[in-house]
């Protein structure tokens, strides 16, 4: 291409710079072209497809420079001055570039800045632009650069990995050395504080744990950057020149930097595929790239596991492997720059002497393994250290980690059915300090799935939605966590029932084993419950619980989503409900540990999957159930029911008792056993200034607290259609219904009662949001607005669900209550859904009585109470098969494609 460069300089003169470009840009984009066919050939080749952009960088950098320093300014008699290095820093500095990474150059003059350098640089920069290169650079002299360097950490981790492309290399070699000489002197510690500080902020940006299920491939936790603050680190404090100098310095093996290099080579492949498929500089690995790239990395499906969760699963591992290299890397620093503090100053010498514990050494809060060969001389040891850590509070010392993960290929079956070793284990899952941290620590070395093969299954298993937020080993070491926070009354105010209830249960051990067990068989294929409680029967008997323990456990790993099903999707007022719950549940222990299990279970999902609203339906399920269960009975029938809540209701009235006497009988006994007290007594109050004003339409808002959501309540006319009107309303003031109920009194007036939350969960309280609601009811009541295409038009609550197949499903359940036929639809989360829904019911002549509403991620799942016009429940046959189609339909994605053309 030079050559190619001369003859058209000499052909054209001065015109030459658009020809010149014309070339730069071929050269690219036939670099670019041959770069992803290699990523084709080979694509897990991250080192050699990010090096060879790199390096197809370089040519162009070093053409352009020439181009400019010999024809566009041309100086054959340069000064002491005028002297200028090309240098590639960050990523290109390093020799890892993705197809749309930043070039970032760094311009190196000599000893005073003059017109000559800027006007070279600013002509490099100006062709760098025009082949469309996205190019970060700075132009400092060489006291300039140092002088920052010491100031500021970003400008010396940008020299630390700088690279010599062009230019006068004596200029970058000076550099080089002063940097070693004035910046890195005596500043090691620093440097490691500081960039351990830069990591800790980024991964808190990014979601604090590496398994979270859209990682970002370059900043997350386990992810490049991580990799890259290890070879930072290693080349300011021992100055090696390339990762694998890392292991002469002693700070990896050789099987560290083999899982480092493996790693690396992986997420770079995985960043370069991102980069071509989107054709911008995209990290953030989201569900729809997530197909995407497993195809393009040849993943196949296997039994049980689509490809993507196979992808997923290799990438959570690589990221794992991440995290346990940075742990032990970082510790060997921090000891490496404790010994060199200690060979001087006033206590050089001095060292105090390590405590012994059970054979072990403790020494400055950590525990270590007095030898190479300890675990290799009883391996039941490799249990015994976590468990010590755990009940002594102990950090364990990361060549002891080193060696654990080492010698976790010795944990075979007699130790796993070891008496001692299965103890130790138990005492350590039930231990009372932290046994997450712990189990984490267990989990990163190996010794954890190695002991627990079923639970090494589930390592990094991923479950391919928007729901679930962590890996299932992840979602599982959280919630041993949060059960461990709430027998130690750290979460008594989230938690106020569980945190009772852990101190009335018999067995702990119980809670804790059905905690570790509960979503064991994710990943196999078939019901993970049933297949859960099968490993329960054959692993609590060996961690030596007793019968009945193990009969619990796996009863409770069986069942451990009955009660957030119940909860969540039925009618906790309709006394079918309970009286189903509590034949399956049978026994107070059960329940408590049912309600302990699946307050851990839905908070460890991910922040913000817990909120009073699901508290509040999980504690009356609790109580009522509990009441059953301890009587034999419900305390009151029906009449002594309304009864008692008019009494309470009058108390909460006060001085507007009487209104209770006034407008209590124009509901009938189903709307007093239905709503809880207090909206009761706001409705009263509602009903009854609405018919003194006579007002055809009364629309009430209050965000109402004890449930975490606005109360929205309607007070009309009756007439065919309203239900589904007003959630069509409710939707386009951007409201999403969680629960409805739908009342008529004896003279022709409808109460209904939602309840309302934003598309993020939390309620509306704003008095302009409470006001935009009312409106929109009312104008959806009046026909003033056309629902069905202004609800097709909205986006859809979680924007990236489209990357998930989602079919529709209908169930028809006539044994679930003893009124009601309850109609239950599993779809695609969006706006329009219950208003399609509910309209498709109005027209088939069916009449909503409640409606429970339940979002997990991208799926919804609707139930609604239902009687035909007469009262009575939708028999099974030609009807319910015409009402499941038209449900399918409505709720599916081919009715939302055509209704957004319309």
């Amino acid at each position: 291409m030079a050559s190619q460069i001369e003859a058209l300089v000499e052909d054209q003169g001065g015109n030459s710079r658009q020809g010149v470009v014309d070339l730069l840009k071929a050269a690219l984009e036939s670099g670019r072209a041959e770069m992803e066919r290699r990523l084709e050939a080979r694509p897990s080749a991250g080192h050699a497809v990010a090096g060879g952009y790199s390096f197809l960088v370089d040519q162009l950098v070093r053409v352009i420079h020439e181009y400019v320093t010999h024809h566009t300014y041309p100086n054959a008699n340069r000064s002491a001055g005028e002297r200028l290095a090309v240098m590639a820093v960050g990523g290109y500095g390093r020799a890892e570039m993705a197809p749309h990474s930043d070039v970032d150059i760094a311009f190196l003059v000599g000893e005073r800045r003059n017109a000559w350098c800027e006007q070279v640089v600013e002509a490099m920069l100006y062709l760098m632009w025009d082949l469309g290169l996205k190019v970060g650079h700075s132009t400092r002299t060489l006291d300039e650069a140092i002088r920052l360097a010491k100031d500021d950490l970003t400008i010396r981790t940008a020299l630390l990995e700088g690279r010599y492309v062009w230019g006068d290399r004596d200029l970058y070699e000076e550099g080089e050395r002063r940097y070693t000489l004035e910046v890195v002197k005596g500043n090691e510690r620093a440097f490691l504080t500081q960039k351990l500080e830069e990591r800790n902020i980024r991964h808190k940006r990014m979601g604090d744990s590496r398994y979270v299920v859209e990682p970002n491939v370059k900043d997350g936790k386990g992810g490049l950057r991580d990799l890259q603050t290890l070879y930072w680190i290693g080349k300011f404090i021992h100055r090696v020149s390339s990762a694998s100098e890392l292991v002469g310095a002693g700070l990896m093996t050789e099987a560290e930097y083999r899982n480092f290099r493996r790693a690396e080579r992986f997420l770079l492949a995985v960043r370069c595929h991102m980069h071509i498929m989107t054709g911008r500089a995209e990290d953030r690995l989201t569900f729809d790239l997530q197909r995407q790239v497993a195809e393009r990395m040849n993943f196949a499906e296997r039994p049980g596991k689509s490809a993507v969760e196979r992808f997923m699963q290799f990438y959570f591992l690589q990221a794992k492997r991440v995290g346990s290299l940075t742990g032990v890397f970082l510790a060997h620093i921090e000891d490496d720059l404790a010994q060199r503090s200690a060979r001087s100053g006033f206590f050089a010498g001095f060292r105090p002497k390590p405590r012994m514990v059970k054979g072990y050494r403790v020494f400055g809060g950590r525990i270590a393994a007095p030898s190479d060969d300890w675990f290799a001389k009883d391996p039941v040891r490799l249990v015994e250290i976590f468990q010590i850590a755990e009940s002594k509070e102990l950090e364990i010392h990361p060549e002891t980690m080193r060696q654990a993960a080492r010698d976790a290929k010795l944990i075979d079956s007699k130790v796993r059915e070891d008496a001692r070793a299965n103890a130790l284990f138990l005492d350590l899952l039930c231990g009372r300090n932290d046994p997450e941290m712990v189990l984490r620590w267990m989990n990163e070395t190996g010794v954890f799935g190695r002991f627990v093969p079923d639970f090494g299954k589930v390592n990094a298993q991923m479950q391919f939605d928007m729901y679930h937020h962590y890996t299932v080993d992840e979602h599982t070491i959280r919630a041993i966590g949060l059960l461990n926070k709430i027998e130690k009354g750290e979460l008594k105010d989230d938690h106020p029932r569980a945190t009772r209830l852990i101190h009335k249960v018999n067995s702990r051990r119980v809670a804790y084993v059905a905690a570790l067990l509960h979503d064991i068989a994710k990943g196999r294929g078939g019901d993970h419950s049933v297949l859960g409680a099968e490993i329960a029967y054959e692993l609590c008997p060996r961690f030596g619980l007793t019968e009945s323990e193990t009969d619990l456990v796996a009863w409770l790993v069986l069942n451990h989503l009955l009660m957030s099903h119940t909860a969540q999707k039925r009618d906790l007022t309709d006394p079918k409900t309970i009286e189903d719950y509590v034949g399956q549940v049978q026994g107070l222990e059960r329940l408590r540990h049912l309600a302990i299990l699946t307050a851990v279970d839905i908070r460890a999902v991910g922040p913000g999957t817990w909120n009073s609203w699901k508290g509040q339906l999980l504690g009356e399920l609790y109580d009522v159930s509990s009441e059953r269960l301890r009587l034999g009975h419900v305390r009151h029938g029906r009449k002594e029911k309304v009864a008692a809540k008019r009494a309470q209701v009058a108390d909460l009235l006060g001085e507007k008792a009487p209104l209770v006497e006034e407008h209590g009988a124009s509901f009938g006994d189903a709307y007093w056993i239905a709503e809880p007290v207090d909206i009761i007594a706001l409705n009263l109050a509602h009903y009854a200034s609405a018919r003194e004003k006579g007002h055809e339409l009364s629309v009430h808002c209050e965000y109402y607290e004890a449930r975490g959501a606005t109360l929205v309540t309607v007070i009309a006319s009756d007439h065919p259609g309203l239900f589904y009107r007003i959630a069509g309303g409710i939707h386009l003031a951007g409201g999403n219904i969680i629960d409805a109920r739908i009342h008529t009194s004896r003279t022709g007036w409808a109460l209904d009662n939602f309840l309302v939350q934003d598309p993020h969960g939390a309620p509306f309280r704003e008095e302009q949001q409470l006001e935009r609601l009312k409106k929109s009811i009312a104008d959806a009541l009046a026909n003033r607005i056309d629902l069905t295409p202004k609800l097709a038009q909205r986006p859809l609550p979680h924007s990236r669900s489209k990357a998930f197949d989602v079919s529709p499903r209908v169930l028809f359940d006539n044994k679930a209550s003893n009124r009601f036929t309850v109609i239950e639809v599993n779809a695609r989360d969006r706006p329009a859904l219950l208003n399609r829904l509910a309209r498709v019911l109005f027209e088939s002549r069916l009449v909503v009585h409640s409606a429970h509403i339940t979002h997990y991620g991208e799926r919804a799942v609707d139930t609604f109470y239902v009687t035909d016009l007469t009262g009575g429940k939708l028999a099974g046959g030609e009807r319910q098969d015409r009402l499941e189609a038209r449900l399918i339909d409505a709720a599916g994605d081919a009715m939302q494609a055509r209704l957004e053309d319309a």
